[in-house]
C-alpha cells in the first residue's frame, strides 16, 4: 500500500545543515539553523536547568503519568510567567504539549474542530511550520503584509489593510516578540492599532511566543501578548521553553485559550485534554517539571533569569556589532536595521542568488530568504560576514 505515498518536500533547514557540516572551509559559518549558540559554537545546558535536574534526580519517586493537560503546576507556573495580571487565571484553560510546534498543531486543531471554515491570517513571512501544518490540516491561509523589504521593517500600513479584512470566526496568528523570520517587530501604539482591528472584525488572535525574554527582557517581551489577552474576549497563546530555557530536545510547550469569563473554561479544558488523548494521550513531562522547579524556586529563578539576560545581551551585542561593521565597510547606515531587530533572526531582505553567493563564495550558510541566526555569530565570524556581505553586493 505504501507505494502509493508521494515524497515529501526536504526541509530546507535540514539539507542547509547537512551542507554546512560537508563544507570543509575552516572559516565556514553556520547562520541556518535556530539555536542559541555561544561564542565557542555550544548550545550549553543553563546553570537552573543542571540544578533542577539534579534535584529532581534526588527526588523523584515515580514516571507515572501526568493528567491529559499535563502537570497542572507547569500550567500555573507559565501563565503567571507569561500573563501575570493581565486576565484570571481561572478564565484560562492549559494544556502541556511537546514544545511550541506542538502548542501551534494542537491550536490549529481546536480552531478546526470550532470553526470548520475559519480562515488563519499568517504574516508574510512567518515561521515555515505555520504554513506546513495549516496546509496539512486544509485550513485556509491568508497572507497579510509584514516585512518591508525596502527598510527591513514592518509594512505596517499594509498589515492594517490587510488585517482589516478578517471577519468574525477567522483568526490573526501574530508572534508575540522577536518575530521569526525577520526579527521585526510592532512597538506598542501599533500593538494598539491591531487590538483595534481585532476588536472592529471581530477575528480571533493566536500569539505564538517563543522567544520571550530573547528580546528586549522577560517582562517586555510579554507586554504584547498581556495587552492582547486582556483587551480581546478569547484568544489562543501557543508558547515554547526551547529557547529561553535551553531545553530544545525536551519538547517543552504550552497552550493556552484565554476566553472572556469563567463559564468557558470547563469546555476549552475538555478539549485540550480530548485533543492531546487523540495525538500522543499524556504530554512529556521531564522539562516542563524542570521549568517548573525553577520558577518557583526563588534561587533558581533569580539565576536563570541572570543567565538569560546573559543570552539576550549576547545576542544584542553581536547585533550591535555587526551593524557598526557594516556601517565602516559600506560607509552608509543601510544596515542599522540590524540593530534594531530582535530575538535571534533577522532577515537581510536580498536575493536567493546572494545569498548563494554568501555561502559559495564565502561559506556563510543562511537559509535562502535571506534569515540568519544572529547567535551563529562570535566576535571572529562578525567582520568575516560583514565582509561577505558587502562583497557579494547585498
Amino acid at each position: 500500500m505504501f507505494e502509493t505515498l508521494k515524497a515529501q518536500p526536504a526541509d530546507k533547514i535540514l539539507a542547509l545543515m547537512q551542507l554546512y557540516r560537508d563544507d570543509p572551509r575552516e572559516t565556514k559559518v553556520d547562520l541556518g539553523v535556530g539555536v542559541y549558540k555561544d561564542a565557542t559554537g555550544l548550545t550549553p545546558v543553563m546553570r537552573a536547568v543542571k540544578a533542577a535536574e539534579h534535584k529532581l534526580w534526588e527526588t523523584q519517586d515515580s514516571k507515572v503519568y501526568t493528567g491529559l493537560a499535563g502537570d497542572p503546576a507547569f500550567a500555573d507556573a507559565m501563565f503567571t510567567m507569561l500573563l501575570g495580571d493581565a486576565v484570571p487565571r481561572n478564565t484560562t484553560a492549559a494544556a502541556a504539549t511537546p514544545g511550541g510546534t506542538g502548542a501551534c498543531r494542537q491550536a490549529f486543531e481546536m480552531i478546526q474542530m470550532a470553526r470548520p471554515d475559519a480562515r488563519v491570517f499568517v504574516s508574510d513571512p512567518t515561521w515555515p511550520n505555520h504554513l506546513s501544518i495549516l496546509k496539512y490540516l486544509n485550513i485556509e491561509v491568508v497572507p497579510y503584509r509584514y516585512f518591508d523589504e525596502e527598510t527591513r521593517g514592518v509594512d505596517f500600513d499594509g498589515m492594517i489593510a490587510d488585517l482589516k479584512t478578517a471577519k468574525k470566526g477567522d483568526v490573526v496568528l501574530l508572534h508575540g516578540c522577536c518575530h521569526n523570520p525577520t526579527g521585526a517587530n510592532l512597538n506598542a501604539a501599533e500593538w494598539d492599532a491591531v487590538i483595534e482591528v481585532l476588536l472592529q472584525t471581530g477575528a480571533t488572535p493566536m500569539i505564538d511566543i517563543a522567544y520571550q525574554g530573547f528580546g528586549d527582557g522577560l517582562e517586555a517581551d510579554a507586554a504584547a501578548t498581556r495587552k492582547v489577552a486582556a483587551a480581546v474576549p478569547e484568544c489562543l497563546i501557543a508558547a515554547s521553553c526551547s529557547k529561553n530555557f535551553g531545553i530544545y530536545r525536551e519538547r517543552t510547550g504550552l497552550l493556552m485559550v484565554v476566553a472572556a469569563d469563567t463559564s468557558a473554561l470547563t469546555l476549552n479544558q475538555g478539549t485540550l485534554a480530548f485533543l492531546n488523548r487523540q495525538n500522543y494521550s499524556f504530554p512529556p513531562d521531564h522539562g516542563a517539571r524542570l521549568v517548573t522547579m525553577i520558577l518557583n524556586d526563588d534561587a533558581l529563578r533569580a539565576d536563570w533569569m541572570a543567565e538569560l539576560e546573559e543570552v539576550r545581551n549576547t545576542m544584542l551585542g553581536l547585533r550591535t556589532a555587526l551593524a557598526s561593521e557594516l556601517q565602516k565597510l559600506s560607509g552608509s547606515d543601510r544596515f542599522g536595521f540590524l540593530a534594531q531587530h530582535r530575538g535571534m533572526f533577522s532577515r537581510l531582505g536580498t536575493t536567493p542568488d546572494k545569498v548563494e553567493a554568501l555561502r559559495d563564495k564565502h561559506g556563510i550558510y543562511m537559509v535562502g530568504d535571506s534569515r540568519m541566526n544572529i547567535a551563529g555569530l562570535n566576535a571572529e565570524s562578525v567582520p568575516i560576514l560583514a565582509r561577505a556581505i558587502i562583497d557579494v553586493g547585498i
